[in-house]
């Protein structure tokens, strides 16, 4: 009782600081561009502390640690996978992509993006990625919801309803008023906190039982292959192995066209802030990945005696620190998951709001006044909030299948044409467009057909085609137009950057 008692007073702690953080940015926001992109003047570390917390979710506290308790180090090719992608998409994108949409007439976000940088009078290119965005990221939001109410069920044996219900109240609350800033900075705290615990966590754990040299000699002696990143390679037909690996790293891909994560690219200070934003966010990445694998490998050595004790794998990070930790501290570990969930779904919401008003409301035509568009960028929030809201009432929903799905949706969709619109030059209106429709309709398609699914992650085929088809459609549809050549060659210029990544038509 007096344990629950220390943790609920941890996290409540942890969700007033939350709320002004909130505050603080409410009192920083003047406009839209306030409001979406913080004023285009995040500091690099903020930018990759920010995009790391709004990417990782749950998955990195919990899921990643579930499957390597079960299988052992071979499910470490999905963390080595994304932290490659990230690598790349902060080398190849960040830069290119800072300057690009303040040369395209101030572009805020990536639908906006698109049509200026491609010069589309006609709207549907912008339409149809608004339309993208929303329908997934709506179901992304409610995933996080659902992890929300289970959280609470499953650590305090609160109602589910209640727990969806606090958090939802709570990330609303200092997204709706704070916006992009408030999600930002509440994302760089949140960001702290999960380091701080995917690092003690593991470090206190070893040493509880015995060190470095007796859990590995104790996972060896429980299964040899616990530790073998290359298990199952060799035994049988290897080419299943081999692309079974390269589809579980492929979820890398996907990094080049997650609007939340790229957001934080545009609103870098300047260009040249993305290669210290780099280094700051791969370490964070390097660092918390790591501490998640080591959590679940001490947790196999840890309760092999005693399966019993962990009724679910994904609670390997969550009972090791109850059981080493005061109740308190156990109980900020506990605020480090709801601080990935809640940092994914704040995030996400500003995306949402952002394609609502700036690609939709203002394409139409409206006339707003800044203050006007920040209250029509709230209600946006508000209303995507209660959308995915009323979809997560339905506590079976699956979460992991969700994510993966929107994960897939977005990286196929933009990753290409985000990739093509920095590099070539001859990329055209209908060439991104067919390209996007594609992979959105491969992506639906292959992700429900089971055979097709589980034979690879449809991500990989829905980018390959997008890229073919938008690469296609635009070679036959290219027409050399001044303003855009003109506008590619200042990007280039301003983004410090002379190459394109190798196997990029020039």
């Amino acid at each position: 009782m007096y344990d629950h008692v220390y943790q609920l007073l941890a996290i409540a702690v942890y969700l007033t600081g939350m709320l002004a953080i909130g505050y603080f940015a409410y009192k920083k926001t003047d406009d839209l561009d306030d409001y979406m992109l913080a004023g285009r003047d995040l500091k690099p570390g903020v930018a990759a502390l920010s995009a790391g917390a709004s990417d990782m979710s749950g998955w990195l506290l919990m899921g990643l640690p579930g499957a390597i308790y079960l299988t052992g180090l071979v499910e470490a090719w999905i963390a080595i996978g994304l932290t490659v992608g990230a690598w790349l998409n902060w080398k190849f994108v960040a830069p290119r992509l800072r300057a690009y949409t303040e040369i395209a007439q101030n572009a805020i976000t990536v639908p906006s993006f698109f049509e200026k940088r491609l010069k589309d009078n006609s709207h549907l290119l912008r339409i149809g990625a608004s339309a993208v965005i929303l329908v997934f990221f709506t179901f992304y939001v409610s995933s996080g919801m659902v992890a929300a109410g289970k959280f609470f069920e499953g650590s305090f044996g609160w109602s589910y309803l209640l727990g969806m219900g606090l958090v939802t109240v709570v990330t609303l609350a200092y997204t709706l008023f704070g916006g992009f800033l408030g999600a930002t900075l509440t994302d760089v705290a949140q960001g702290l906190l999960m380091l701080a615990a995917l690092v003690v966590v593991p470090v206190i754990a070893v040493v509880q039982t015995g060190g470095i040299g007796a859990t590995v000699t104790r996972l060896q002696g429980l299964d040899p292959d616990t530790l073998n990143l290359f298990r199952g390679f060799g035994e049988g037909n290897s080419m299943v192995w081999i692309v079974g690996i390269f589809s579980t790293a492929a979820w890398g891909l996907g990094y080049f066209g997650q609007p939340h994560i790229i957001v934080r690219f545009m609103a870098l200070r300047s260009p040249q802030d993305a290669k210290a934003g780099r280094r700051i966010g791969i370490a964070w990445m390097v660092l918390t990945a790591a501490g998640a694998v080591c959590t679940a490998l001490i947790g196999i050595a840890y309760f092999a005696d005693s399966p019993e004790a962990l009724a679910d794998p994904e609670t390997v990070f969550l009972k090791l620190s109850q059981i080493f930790f005061h109740p308190f501290v156990a109980g900020l570990v506990l605020a480090a998951v709801l601080a990935a969930i809640m940092s994914t779904i704040s995030s996400q919401l500003i995306v949402c709001s952002s394609a609502l008003v700036e690609d939709l409301y203002n394409i139409a035509g409206r006339d707003s006044t800044p203050k006007q568009q920040v209250v029509l960028g709230r209600l946006g929030v508000l209303v995507v909030a209660v959308i995915a809201a009323v979809i997560a009432l339905d506590r079976d929903s699956s979460i992991l299948v969700l994510v993966s799905f929107a994960w897939a949706g977005f990286g196929a969709a933009f990753g290409p044409l985000v990739l093509l619109s920095l590099y070539w030059r001859k990329l055209t209106t209908q060439g991104a467009l067919a390209g996007m429709v594609v992979a959105t309709a491969t992506v639906f398609v292959w992700g429900k057909t089971p055979v097709l699914h589980d034979a690879m992650y449809e991500i990989v085929p829905a980018f390959i085609l997008n890229l073919l088809v938008a690469v296609v459609v635009s070679r036959l549809t290219y027409r050399k137009n001044p303003v855009i050549e003109a506008e590619f060659t200042d990007m280039v210029a301003a983004s410090g950057t002379v190459k394109a990544p190798v196997g990029v038509a020039a």
